[in-house]
């Protein structure tokens, strides 16, 4: 055989065995990239997003899109050669699977916990935009989530609300947590509390729960890194009653950082006047019941994801400002958000042309 046939063939042979073996070799990744983005102010899956019953509202022009992450599952095992793609594409990102699912999380629990977060986004959501009209919203502490084989299960209940600790008044959901902690591992902890089913009886009856019950519950140790803590093995969370109904028609989607886009929405459909001026406006953000807009992750994506939809405009979590300026979309333009507050007034300088005075994200903010 001649030497340069050989040759070819060796290396022809060679090449062959590297894409068998990368195809083989699993390595411990996982692969993010722009998911959809929807019209917080359109219709999904032939419904309206936003549906608003009890109050009057108004036509609404342009967008104001909530935008989404791909991520590969939980349980998804990438390839040596998958992985190399995934860092050259420009769209594209590979990161740790443990950044995505920490602590071995199942792709249930990942979902159950994206769902949930998904939930109380559309609440603060709601609270957020009527706040901002001045409307007000009964609100209360909750038990959120109750963890199996800790000393609170089958003493409380997810939707019990939390009236006191100890007998000091609960006003916020981290107040359960600091008055919990005061105590020593083994120390007895005395919850005030209404239970779930009469709280959606009063609720249901437009009346107020006013019996309570005292829940004696034994602390335990944290199992967390670092100094010890008093737990009982509950998370706590925020309910409300509001004065109308808002209901939010969205399915398949996770997570929390679709809150300020869903305000935004609320806000416009219940305000006369146009809110985007017809522009297309998208974002991302967490918000809280104060209209306090956060960070979210994926922002490279998100933004990218808008773009391809036909963004002008992009709103921004100010702490995410300096990832997402350093790969800005050509014809996309980054705005800076911290409250709800501001975006709104954003909008309202979008809708006015006046797009000078609009805050800026750079690679150093």
């Amino acid at each position: 055989m001649p030497r340069r046939t050989a040759t070819m063939l060796a290396s022809t042979l060679m090449l062959i065995a590297l894409l068998c073996a990368g195809v083989l070799i699993n390595v411990p990744y996982a692969e993010m990239s722009p998911g959809p983005t929807v019209n917080t102010l359109g219709d999904h899956d032939g419904e309206p997003v936003l549906q608003i019953t009890g109050r009057k509202t108004y036509p609404t022009t342009g967008h104001l899109n909530m935008t989404t992450v791909r991520v590969t599952s939980a349980d998804y095992n990438m390839n040596l050669i998958e992985a190399v793609y995934g860092w050259l594409a420009h769209d594209d990102k590979i990161v740790p699977h443990d950044t995505l699912y920490p602590d071995g999380k199942t792709e249930q629990q990942s979902t159950q916990e994206n769902a949930e977060e998904f939930s109380q986004s559309q609440e603060s959501a709601k609270v957020a935009a009527l706040d901002q009209l001045g409307v007000p919203v009964k609100s209360w502490v909750i038990v959120s989530t109750v963890v199996k084989g800790t000393p609170a299960e089958n003493k409380l209940h997810a939707g019990d609300v939390i009236k006191a600790v100890d007998g000091t008044t609960v006003k916020q959901p981290d107040d359960v947590a600091k008055l919990v902690t005061k105590h020593k591992p083994g120390e007895k902890v005395v919850f005030t509390i209404v239970p779930a089913k009469e709280q959606a009886a009063a609720v249901k009856a437009n009346k107020t729960a006013t019996a309570t019950k005292n829940i004696t519950i034994t602390t335990a140790t944290s199992d967390d890194t670092g100094t010890k803590r008093a737990i009982v093995g509950i998370s706590a969370g925020t309910d409300h009653t509001f004065p109308f109904t808002i209901d939010i028609k969205l399915a398949d989607v996770g997570g929390p950082s679709a809150g300020l886009m869903f305000a935004l929405g609320i806000y416009d459909k219940l305000t006369p006047g146009d809110l985007t001026g017809g522009k297309f406006v998208a974002g991302t953000g967490t918000i809280d019941d104060d209209g306090k807009v956060g960070p979210i992750g994926g922002i490279s994506m998100k933004t990218v994801g808008a773009r391809s939809k036909g963004a002008q405009y992009f709103l921004t979590p100010a702490d995410n400002c300096a990832e997402a300026a350093k790969d800005t979309p050509s014809g996309l333009r980054l705005v800076k958000v911290n409250t709800i507050k501001d975006a709104i007034s954003d909008l309202k300088l979008i809708n006015s042309g006046k797009t000078d005075d609009l805050p800026k994200c750079s690679t150093k903010s």
